[in-house]
């Protein structure tokens, strides 16, 4: 019988035709075997486990990187919200603040919160936009203390009384080299630095018809210059208010330098008002006669005294006329060649437009009262005359 042992050596003894063995049932370790290849085919290794708990572990991380991050970065905002953006006040140490000439509410509370008077630009605006008198604060230095309250750091500002200006007065008449110092006292800018300043005929918008002589030009008044005003920018703004005032006394533009020399001398000649216009009439009407002697000249003591550069002196001396300056105006005919001082509103509009007469003499009989009596013929001139000798004689350290 060959073909069942055949079967038998290649099967293992039993043959196998899918119901187990000759009884119908599998053999038990041939089923565990199949069971466990079953269980490997279908169970993932753990070795792949393994890296899903390492890409969890890195994406947790991530996250609580994140977390952080954005914490430092929002903590600070966060803050900002539950902290007061202003100081409790009342402030200590004394701090010197400049508002600017043209300064925004904003540019103030800026300038406030770097010098720390405030604790935030922000608190100072939201403290002006509820007081009606932040729109009145005016350039100046200011004294405050740090870390003040947004109030009350607004309450110094709209006091005037807590301004303090660089504030020059600049009288009548001066000359320009006085102008010059007065200036430096009252703002600490060098002389010299006017002196450079003026001789910068565009810079300090200098009309052309002054030939780059700024005599008569730096209008006389009281001045608040910015604290950080240059020497430039001051001159600039006298300039600009002579030409304004010029202006408003209706002189055309032609016109503006023979004006100007004509109101320098009414400014040297008197000191009241009434007498002004009575003075440029007797400037035009000596310019303008001719064919009697000494007609045409005006003989001012004014001109004399620029000339020589002297003060404090009523009248002049021989020594004085005997001058070759073209101010001298006892040799030379006509105006002088530019103002000889920086007249007044009032002495520019007397030569604008002088009083009507016919005088051709004049003279302070009185130099401290400043009475001064008019003339029209030689004669009247001559006994008027006498009485200013006669006042000098009387007060002879004063001529």
């Amino acid at each position: 019988m060959t073909e069942p042992h055949l079967e038998h050596s290649i099967f293992g003894g039993q043959h196998d035709d899918g119901h187990g063995g000759p009884d119908g049932h599998e053999d038990g370790s041939a089923r565990a075997q199949t069971r466990a290849q079953t269980r490997q085919r279908t169970r993932p290794p753990r070795r792949r486990h393994g890296r899903r708990r390492g890409i969890l572990v890195v994406a947790l991380a991530i996250v609580a990187l994140a977390g952080f991050a954005a914490y430092s970065v929002l903590r600070p905002v966060v803050d900002g919200f539950l902290e007061s953006n202003d100081y409790p006040g009342p402030g200590s140490t004394e701090v010197q603040v400049v508002v600017n000439d043209g300064d925004t509410g904003r540019a103030i509370g800026t300038t406030l919160e770097k010098a720390d008077v405030v604790k935030s630009a922000k608190a100072f605006l939201d403290a002006a936009s509820a007081d009606s008198r932040s729109a009145s604060i005016q350039p100046g230095t200011y004294t405050l203390k740090k870390q003040m309250t947004a109030k009350g750091a607004l309450a110094v500002l709209v006091d005037s009384a807590n301004r303090s200006v660089p504030r020059v007065t600049i009288r009548e008449g001066l000359w320009k080299n006085e102008i010059f110092a007065a200036l430096s006292k009252g703002t600490g800018v060098p002389v010299a630095e006017y002196v450079k300043a003026a001789k910068d005929a565009k810079a300090i918008g200098l009309p052309a018809v002054a030939k780059g002589n700024v005599e008569g030009y730096l209008f006389p008044s009281t001045y608040e210059f910015p604290a950080k005003a240059t020497a430039t920018q001051q001159l600039k703004t006298m300039v600009t208010k002579t030409i304004s005032e010029l202006d408003s006394a209706g002189v055309a533009e032609k016109d503006r330098e023979r004006t100007l020399v004509v109101a320098s001398i009414v400014e040297g000649e008197v000191s009241g008002d009434a007498d002004r216009g009575k003075v440029a009439r007797v400037i035009e009407n000596r310019l303008r006669t001719s064919g009697a002697p000494n007609y045409g000249l005006l003989q001012m003591d004014s001109t004399v005294h620029y000339a020589v550069q002297k003060r404090g002196r009523a009248g002049t001396s021989d020594a004085d006329r005997q001058s070759t300056s073209p101010y001298n105006t006892y040799k030379k005919q006509g105006l002088p060649p530019a103002p000889i001082n920086s007249p007044g509103a009032a002495s520019i509009e007397a030569a604008a437009a002088p009083a009507d007469g016919t005088w051709l003499f004049f003279v302070t009989v009185d130099p401290d009262t400043g009475e001064t009596k008019f003339a029209t013929t030689s004669a009247e001139h001559d006994r008027n005359v006498q009485e200013f000798q006669q006042w000098c004689r009387d007060h002879p350290d004063r001529c």
